[in-house]
């Protein structure tokens, strides 16, 4: 984990940088691909995978090293040939596994986040799962364990095999020729991610486009069907802990409410969708079945407002560095109380960004867990080996968060809430009088 740690402390500075680029580049071409709360909400969410990643809180259902241990029957000799045929392995058990996804119930719950953005940038590829709790990813890699290729070189590959997806999600670089039939690229990752009926459950490859065109998944992108993004079942929320798990809960209150014994157990493993006929009619949720229709999720908000989400964001994620650098001395309570924290700091200032007063209760919850965590150890997390008078400052984080989330939801979100009734008292009272002329 402690190596883990360390590749992240140069991977995530990198990708923030070509995210200011991508971002840079929009606005001097005016066409700019990221909207702010958007961004805010996708990186937000990459923060999330990392913490889950580190505190080790998904669980292995089989090991690839167990697969390799009883079904091996030959080695690959040779260090250059088991490192491309590692490779291609990873990405052929990366296509399974993402095909699962989009056509099982349960499964679909496990990326519907990285969907869920109705843009299509660069944050969009770290929306990243965390309800991914039990993983059988390593069932598609037993073509990999009955020729012998090592543990060590699939770890190693896996992690570079992830980082190398993240550079096609962007809508600035067009189609690239010869390279469509070979790799994955933009244009064919841009249909992946639209809701287009020509489009859906489409390209599935993460770096061969090579397993779309065997498998019959393959769709290019045509010019005269402009790709909206999304899912069709929208999100409506900028809180990535709350996306993660909006289409488990679904399942959940539909395995409840449908009267079939046999309904409650085989909606998990139906397609991806699929709802009893029963509860469907009774509990219809929001579809969109024509992309031309979609409205954007969008939360009106001052500057100020912006700015201070800019503000929580980036203090969370300088927070969850300190927590990578100081991985080696945590003991794992340690290490799973800074995680919750970090949770529980996504999880209310995107509350605030969805423009809920309840907002208050949650900044109060965290920052009241955080104060608790310098009371009870003295310091925050030895933070004052790299930031003098480091703990002074989350102390006064801690307090001046709460009073200024107190501040946005009483004159902005309540304010603005009662000008809108306001506005529409005069109007009833108009239609009122004009009924009784």
């Amino acid at each position: 984990m402690e190596a883990y740690a360390k590749v992240l402390l140069i991977a995530i500075p990198a990708f923030l940088v070509l995210v200011i680029i991508e971002f840079v580049y929009g606005w001097m071409i005016k066409k700019q691909t990221l909207r702010s709360f958007d961004t805010i909400s996708s990186l937000s969410s990459g923060v999330t995978n990392t913490i889950k990643n580190v505190l080790g809180l998904t669980v292995v259902v089989i090991g690839y090293s167990w697969l390799v241990e009883h079904f091996q029957i030959v080695q690959i000799k040779g260090t250059f040939l088991v490192y491309v045929l590692s490779f291609i392995a990873i990405d052929f058990a990366g296509y399974c596994m993402h095909r699962l996804s989009h056509f099982m119930n349960y499964f679909w719950n496990y990326h519907v986040i990285h969907h869920s953005s109705e843009e299509f940038n660069l944050p969009c590829a770290l929306r990243q799962s965390i309800s991914d709790t039990l993983s059988i990813y390593a069932i598609f890699l037993i073509p990999a364990a009955l020729i012998g290729l090592p543990p060590k070189v699939i770890a190693t590959i896996s992690p570079i095999h992830l980082f190398l997806q993240f550079w096609y999600h962007t809508r600035h670089i067009p189609k690239l020729g010869i390279l469509e039939y070979i790799l994955v690229t933009p244009s064919i990752h841009r249909v992946h991610h639209a809701i287009n009926k020509e489009y859906l459950d489409k390209n599935l490859s993460q770096i061969f486009i090579i397993w779309d065109r065997l498998f019959g998944t393959y769709q290019e992108e045509l010019d005269e069907v402009p790709c909206v993004y999304g899912v069709k079942k929208p999100a409506r929320t900028w809180n990535p802990i709350i996306i993660n798990f909006q289409h488990l809960w679904l399942l959940i209150q539909d395995a409840w409410r449908a009267k079939s014994y046999w309904d409650k157990m085989r909606l998990w493993f139906m397609p991806t969708g699929w709802r009893p006929e029963d509860v469907r009619d009774k509990y219809p949720i929001e579809i969109i079945d024509d992309p031309s229709t979609q409205v954007k999720y969008d939360t009106a908000a001052s500057t100020s407002l912006q700015v201070w989400s800019w503000v929580q964001f980036t203090i969370t994620l300088l927070l969850m560095l300190h927590m990578l650098v100081v991985l080696p001395d945590l003991k794992l309570a340690n290490l799973y109380l800074y995680g919750t924290f970090l949770f529980l700091t996504i999880f209310s200032f995107t509350t605030l960004m969805d423009r809920k007063p309840a907002a208050v209760f949650t900044e109060s919850i965290k920052s009241v867990f955080g104060l608790a965590i310098i009371w009870f150890y003295g310091s925050w997390f030895s933070i004052e080996n790299l930031l003098p008078f480091g703990t002074y400052f989350m102390v006064f984080y801690h307090v001046f968060s709460v009073l200024a989330v107190v501040w946005f939801v009483k004159f902005e979100i309540n304010q603005s809430s009662s000008d809108v009734e306001k506005s529409i008292q005069p109007m009833k009272t108009l239609q009122e009088v004009s009924t009784n002329d």
